[in-house]
């Protein structure tokens, strides 16, 4: 599915940037290109950067 109309940026492109260590929406604007122009996509960006961290463990008091 395409991320970024304006680069062409698919899933699979930030998803492949975000595994290289890509880790704010910025850093894959410079790895890739999608969220460098309007910024329409940057809330999905951050979500698939949320989607691939790893999740925190949970601290018991």
């Amino acid at each position: 599915m395409y991320v970024c109309l304006c680069v062409g940026a698919t899933t699979q492109t930030v998803s492949a940037a975000v595994q290289r260590g890509a880790s704010t929406s910025k850093q894959i604007a410079a790895a890739c290109g999608a969220g460098a122009d309007c910024g329409r996509c940057r809330r999905t960006l951050r979500a698939i950067i949320a989607a691939a961290s790893p999740l925190e463990p949970s601290r018991s008091a």
